[in-house]
């Protein structure tokens, strides 16, 4: 999937459990068909999971996840990963690792109804009045593009869209999207107060049951900054009355509402070239995303 992709089998995870984990060390071991692209995942026992970073520098953001996801867990009403352990390189891998509680659930399907309006607008608050340490805002591992104000990224859209267009297969008015765009673009210049901000609250990193939200994944793209990327997940996952609910809930005015679009596309844009050969089900996602931003 990447280039610079690190060799993770069942022999290392259990080399590393061995040494470091020991109490889980011969507990049963399975890879997870779906992993996402920044980590691998294993299953371990009933009642586990096993999170390896695939690409090298990975480690910052399993020590920020221990760091920091109890003060999440404190303030959101779904569930976030608890860590029961970091493991440390070896054996040839060069990154730290963590083992989690395993949580129940199911990926939400994008704009499916399997979440509600009321339900992401609460994990957006929560991170919100998630109180910034002062050492977090000084620190580089916490600064990250998506914590960054949307105007600064016109040239990478540009490019992105020029790389798009020549996707054959993209079932996406680009036009549209350009137009879109240039309106985002066309906004003034705001600063916003840093606030936490999860950086890829999507589908694939939310869990749901019976309608609800029950959890949110990854925090590994965590960062302190604008938190307007982190409303994409209405564009994603709910439909157009669900996204009306959405705003209100959150009051959030035609300018924000309006980056808000920008990000969707963005990321979207982003996804189509670089996945649209090892994750189809992750572009697919991103296509109903972009669809809905363009519809407003």
């Amino acid at each position: 999937m990447h280039d610079d992709e690190l060799t993770i089998d069942e022999d290392l995870v259990r080399s590393l459990l061995r040494r470091d984990v020991t109490a889980y060390a011969d507990l049963a071991l399975r890879p997870l068909e779906s992993t996402g692209s920044t980590n691998r995942l294993f299953r371990l026992g009933d009642e586990h999971l096993v999170r390896l970073p695939c690409q090298p520098g990975g480690s910052a953001t399993i020590t920020q996840e221990a760091l920091r996801l109890p003060s999440f867990a404190a303030n959101l009403a779904v569930a976030v990963p608890e860590v029961a352990a970091v493991g440390e390189p070896g054996f040839g891998y060069p990154e730290r690792w963590s083992v989690v509680r395993w949580l129940d659930g199911e990926k939400p399907g994008p704009g499916a109804g399997d979440v509600t309006a009321a339900d992401l607008a609460g994990v957006v608050t929560g991170l919100s009045r998630t109180e910034v340490p002062p050492e977090a805002l000084d620190d580089p591992d916490l600064r990250w593009y998506r914590g960054s104000p949307i105007a600064g990224f016109d040239a990478d859209v540009r490019s992105r869209l020029k790389e798009c267009r020549d996707l054959a297969e993209l079932d996406l008015d680009l036009d549209a999207v350009e137009t879109v765009w240039d309106e985002v673009m066309a906004l003034p210049p705001v600063e916003t107060a840093p606030h936490w901000v999860h950086g890829d609250l999507l589908a694939e990193n939310l869990l749901s049951r019976d309608g609800r939200l029950t959890a949110v994944l990854d925090f590994g793209a965590l960062s302190v900054g604008d938190p307007t990327v982190d409303l994409i997940c209405a564009w994603e996952l709910l439909d157009a009355s669900g996204r009306d609910e959405f705003r209100r809930l959150l009051d959030l005015d035609d300018a924000t509402w309006l980056r808000s679009r920008g990000w969707a596309l963005f990321i979207a844009l982003m996804t189509f070239p670089y996945y649209r050969h090892t994750m189809p089900v992750r572009c697919a996602d991103r296509l109903v995303m972009a669809r809905a931003a363009l519809a407003g």
